[in-house]
């Protein structure tokens, strides 16, 4: 599609703003507003968000009096701060994110201007010198339980004072970037001026207990060039020590080598660990998160992509600690895990990093929504007993606000650029215009993946000039080269029997094979067709022998998706079910069943796995994701 100048400038400034350091990360991606999805998997549910899941949270921020929380503070309504929480503000701001970003995808006047209308009342609702935290401004001599009567004081506790900034943050500049309007981001443009007056060296040193400013803050950087809001995120990730694991504060954050206490919180942290390693230079960053990184993948992490075994802090168990009916894995950590991966792919430009990101978004992220978009679940678990169903809402209601920000910002992590390379991350049906180095290129992806794995990108030049020469690097899933994932927590049990295969304009080629991308090299003709095929054969997956809750099962997987059984397919029991002979299972595409979907059945039994994120959308049942094997099963 063609881009309006002024969204390609505000993209511009994202990126390169007059001022920055040399430093940034290396590899670029592509933003959401350049690339389309035109695919029947993720065009429906990015719709199903803009017309289902937007609407029902702010029905739900009005309902449970979130939004009367900033008529409130603003003093044009009455009343104590209504709601339990003094993070409720940011329900309201990832939803307003949301809605930016599918603005961008759906022009819709209506939200528009309820978007419009809700900005009017949190400027009315802020404070003349930038301050912002409703729970505060309604009534400041009658404060919840959280708050200190200074203001900032109690944030590394529990008062979120800095992680409601943070989300005001994100969305501003989600709302700047979607729609060039600068109204959210001058309400956070003087917060943010609050918070660099307050805070750093001889100020306050308060470093925040949920962490997401950090994020936020480099953001306003990218938008504003202004140097101190970059130098104070570094400030609050270098004051983080002597506090507690549960929010990552036991250690200066260079010192941190596992992952530990609340998982969202970490995860945010090290995306923002990530933002300021790549800005400053600062390699001991860097250093730190890779460590992280490797003791999550290598010890951590939940098949599915999910992190946060333990359910009494909703973080990361010690090693191996890996219980599939207790398993907290809450939605917003999964999507932490979505936005720290990326960050480590543009700093290294590994394979690795999207693999672990398109494990966790096509399982962990997708079963914390429901199929219609309207229910919603906190915790994902790999085995329940019938009892477990998806939720309207919540009282803590991060995980529904979190996905409607997070669905339509999925068009940004397709591509990636470089001066000279396109990295094709991941596979969705898709037109994109991307502009790099000297070159403007138009893509069309055309594919059925995560059911298929024939995947097609034609190339065409964007502008008056040829497309040039330059590389495109297909990724190669680990999965298709062998590799459950990047560790040896979880290995495949049965042989492959194919492999990816890679042609241009029908002949077969033989990529340079990199970090785990095929990279091709060519001066790019208009209506060159590169094709790739992935080998979507079943695959029983076997764990570590130390995660206690795996020995002697397995698990089924096909392409990126994890799979798992439903009593409502086995007449009533999963937890007992048994997996049939590798030899007797076959895919097989059910177009009417769960939105349309491929199952695994076997040949000589009344077997069926549907995919993980598809559980839980018919009655209530058991569901088991590891099985143990049927006698004859190998």
């Amino acid at each position: 599609m063609s881009i309006p100048p002024r969204l390609l400038l505000v993209f511009v400034s994202l990126f390169a703003t007059a001022g920055f350091a040399a430093d940034d990360y290396p590899i670029h991606p592509v933003p959401f507003f350049q690339v389309t999805v035109r695919d029947d998997f993720w065009a429906p549910r990015i719709r199903r968000n803009h017309e289902v899941t937007i609407p029902i949270a702010l029905k739900q921020c009005y309902d449970t009096g979130r939004v009367d929380n900033f008529l409130k503070a603003a003093h044009v309504m009455p009343g104590e701060f209504g709601t339990e929480f003094p993070f409720d503000d940011t329900d309201i701001y990832k939803i307003l994110e949301g809605a930016s970003y599918s603005l961008q995808t759906f022009p819709d006047p209506k939200l528009e201007a309820e978007v419009d209308k809700l900005i009017e009342i949190i400027r009315a609702a802020q404070e003349p010198d930038g301050y912002l935290y409703t729970s505060r401004t309604i009534n400041p001599h009658k404060l919840h339980k959280w708050i200190s009567a200074k203001r900032w004081e109690a944030d590394p506790k529990l008062s979120h004072e800095l992680y409601n900034c943070g989300h005001l943050y994100e969305a501003a500049a989600a709302h700047f970037q979607a729609t060039g309007k600068r109204t959210l981001l001058d309400i956070a443009l003087k917060n943010a001026d609050l918070l660099c007056h307050d805070f750093g060296p001889g100020r306050a040193a308060y470093y925040p207990g949920h962490q997401i400013v950090e994020m936020g803050l480099v953001k306003l950087y990218r938008v504003t060039g202004k140097r101190e809001y970059l130098d104070l995120a570094k400030y609050f990730l270098d004051i983080r020590h002597g506090g507690e694991t549960y929010n990552q504060a036991h250690l200066p954050v260079t010192e941190q080598k596992e992952a530990v206490g609340h998982s969202v919180r970490a995860t945010y942290m090290f995306a923002g660990m990530a933002d300021v390693a790549a800005l400053t230079g600062d390699r001991a960053y860097l250093k730190a998160t890779d460590a992280i990184w490797d003791d999550i993948v290598w010890r951590k992490l939940y098949l599915t992509g999910g992190i946060g075994a333990v359910g009494g802090h909703e973080g990361f168990g010690g090693a191996y600690e890996l219980p599939n009916a207790k398993a907290y894995n809450e939605t917003c950590a999964s999507i932490g895990m979505v936005y720290w991966n990326a960050r480590e792919f543009y700093l290294h430009g590994q394979a690795r990093y999207f693999d672990v990101l398109e494990r966790t978004l096509y399982n962990g992220v997708l079963s914390g929504v429901s199929l219609s978009g309207d229910r919603f679940f906190y915790p994902n678990p790999l085995a329940a007993d019938g009892k477990i169903v998806r939720q309207a809402w919540f009282g803590c209601a991060c995980c529904p606000s979190n996905i409607c920000r997070f669905i339509p910002s999925i068009p940004g992590y397709v591509y990636a650029t470089t001066p000279e390379r396109v990295y094709a991350n991941l596979y969705v049906g898709s037109e994109a215009t991307l502009r790099f180095g000297s070159h403007a290129v138009r893509l069309t992806q055309r594919t059925a993946y995560p059911w298929s794995g024939d995947v097609e990108i034609v190339v065409d030049p964007a502008g008056q000039e040829p497309a040039g020469e330059f590389e495109l690097a297909l990724r190669i899933p680990g999965w298709a080269r062998d590799e459950a994932i990047p560790s040896d927590l979880y290995a495949f049990a049965n042989p492959a029997v194919g492999h990816a295969v890679v042609t241009v304009n029908g002949k077969p080629v033989t990529p340079t094979m990199e970090h785990g991308y095929a990279v091709l090299r060519r001066s790019w003709q208009a209506g060159d067709r590169v094709q790739l095929a992935l080998p979507m054969e079943i695959r029983l997956v076997k764990a570590h022998a130390s995660i206690a809750d795996d020995v002697g099962r397995f698990a089924l997987h096909r392409g990126p998706l994890v799979y798992c059984v439903e009593g409502v397919d086995l007449g009533g029991s999963a937890l007992a079910a048994q997996l049939p002979p590798l030899e007797t299972l076959r895919a097989e595409r059910r177009d009417a069943l769960l939105d349309g979907i491929t199952v695994i059945t076997a040949e000589d039994g009344p077997f069926t796995a549907i995919p993980y994120f598809a559980w839980a959308n018919r009655a209530p049942s058991e569901m088991a994701v590891w099985l143990e094997p049927a006698a004859t099963s190998r």
